[in-house]
Order: structure tokens, then sequence, then C-alpha cells
């Protein structure tokens, strides 16, 4: 569960409505990105609503929100999972009032809870020193001794101001997002269940209308098994780029088409109310399961159909 820490100190610039305005953008873009890998753990934790965040001096967010082509990404971020004030993310009990953690002499709140919790450091790249994929802090912490010293030591926090560096955390990201999605996989106990969370569990993946009515008829033996194989199709579409595999993505488990006598059965109604192949398929144990899916090659996903017994069998 990644949790992404505003950096408070990026949001205190003099810099033009403009610059400002780019900042933003690129960094709402890295959250998004992060939100793509986990969309079910991410958690934006900032030192104020989301909606009350002054940017910089004299520029609150809302002038951001006005300004041309940032509408879509506004309306994605809003729905996002956020808490405030900073504590709110720390353990129920737990102040860290004992440490407190500096970047080039000044205190950062937000990437010292970043760093305390394990999350991941935000910030607008108005200032050069914040565009980078990892920040080294400061830290200091009282010591329990006669003295009532303290300890001073050098930390590093995970950090992204744009999507690129993003890039160099995911296999850290995904890593987080597969453990916690193995986990509510395996809590499941039917197809319905296992229906509910699909939106936040594989949230690239798509499913046709008749999908849920599938999902819904599978055997209780059946619903670990489709949900892990989701969470592989998940993984393999999220790496896909189409342009270097024009024809499908890296699969993570046995995936192929269908055989040309069997493609008269893997037709079924589409989003768009007609009748499509859907002959990409997988297994799942204990046999004869079976999975039904077409690519969308322009969306960069896949879209399912079907989820049961292996049709005609």
């Amino acid at each position: 569960m990644p949790q992404l820490f505003l950096n408070e100190k990026s949001c205190g610039t003099k810099a033009d409505p403009d610059r400002v305005n780019r900042a933003m953008t690129d960094m709402v873009r890295a959250v998004l990105a992060v939100a793509r890998e986990d969309r079910a753990g991410t958690l934006l934790v900032s030192g104020e609503p989301v909606t009350a965040l002054q940017l910089a001096q004299g520029h609150a967010i809302q002038k951001w929100i006005g300004s041309p082509g940032t509408k879509d990404l506004w309306q994605r971020l809003a729905i996002l999972q956020s808490k405030w004030p900073l504590r709110e993310a720390f353990p129920e009990g737990e102040t860290h009032a004992d440490v407190e953690y500096r970047h080039d002499g000044d205190a950062v709140e937000g990437l010292g809870a970043a760093h305390l919790t394990g999350g991941l450091g935000i910030s607008l790249p108005v200032d050069s020193r914040w565009d980078t994929d990892r920040l080294t802090l400061v830290r200091e912490e009282l010591v329990d001794d006669e003295d009532g010293g303290s300890a001073v030591t050098e930390v590093d926090v995970v950090h992204a101001a744009r999507r690129e560096h993003v890039a160099t955390h995911l296999p850290w990201i995904r890593r987080g997002a597969n453990s916690a999605r193995q986990k509510a996989v395996e809590s499941l106990r039917s197809g319905t269940e296992l229906w509910a969370r699909c939106p936040e569990l594989f949230p690239t993946l798509q499913f046709t209308p008749l999908a849920e009515q599938h999902f819904a008829e599978l055997a209780e033996v059946w619903v670990r098994p489709v949900g892990e194989r989701l969470g592989e199709l998940q993984d393999a579409v999220s790496d896909w780029d189409p342009a270097r595999q024009p024809i499908a993505p890296q699969w993570r488990s046995y995936v192929r088409t269908e055989f040309e006598s069997r493609r008269r059965l893997c037709w079924f109604p589409d989003t768009d109310g007609k009748n499509h192949l859907f002959d990409w398929h997988c297994d799942f144990l204990p046999k004869p399961g079976r999975m039904h899916f077409r690519l969308l090659h322009e969306e960069r996903t896949l879209r399912i159909a079907y989820a049961g017994r292996k049709l005609d069998v």
C-alpha cells in the first residue's frame, strides 16, 4: 500500500503561475502513475485537505484546476483515497514527536512521514532540488539517556515529482500491490465477492456486460484461481507497450488463442452490443476452468467476457 506524502516545502515558492501549474500537472501525473499500479492501496497524505492546498504563495489549487487541460487530471486525483493531517497516517497512538527530518536545513514533515512509514514522498518539481527519484534527509531523534541528547543520521526516502521518477520505483510498488492483492484474493469465498472487488484489485482490466453473470456462477473452488489469473493479466497489460509488442503482452502464465475449430464458441456480446471474438484464453485449476478475453491494443488492455467451465465441455 503506497502511502504518498506531499512535501509541503515544495509548495512554498514564489514561482510564476504558469510554472507552478506545469509542476502540479507533472506531480499529479506521477501520483496517477502510482495509482495505476495499485489503485486500491494508493493513499494521498497531506497536511491539509487536497482542496485547500496552496501550491505556491498566493496560488491556491483552484487556480490549477481552472487552467487548461487539467479537468481530467483533477477528477482522477479527487477520487483517490486521501488523509490529513499527516499524523492520521501513523499507527494509532504514535506521534513520532521525538523525530525531526530536515533537507538542506529545512524541516520537512511530509518527507519525514514518508520515511517513518515506508511510504513515498511526492513534490511539485518547481525547484530543481525536488526533481529527483530519491532524496537524502537528515534525521534527528531524541535519545533516551541521562544526557538527553539526540542521534543524527542521514537517510534516503523514495520520492517522485514526475512520471519518470515513478518508473524507477515500479518493482517496489508492484511488490507491495501484489502482496496486498494476494491477501485480498485469498479472503474471497464467492464469485460475487470477487466481482465486487475487481475494480479496485484489477483496475486496468475491462469486462463485458455479461461477465458479471459468469463470475456469480463460479464454484467456490474456482474463486481464488480466477483471482490469481486476473492478477497475472493485470500485471501483463500494465507492462504492455503495443508499439514494441504488437501481437500481445508478455504473459505471466500460459495464455494462447483458441484453435480454429473451436473459435465458433468464443463469440460474446461486448460493450457496443455487438458480438466479438474472445478467443484469447487462459486456464485455471481445477480443470476444466477457463477464462476468455480479447485484446484492446489502442487502450493497452484486455476485456474479459467469460470465466467458468471450458466451453462446450
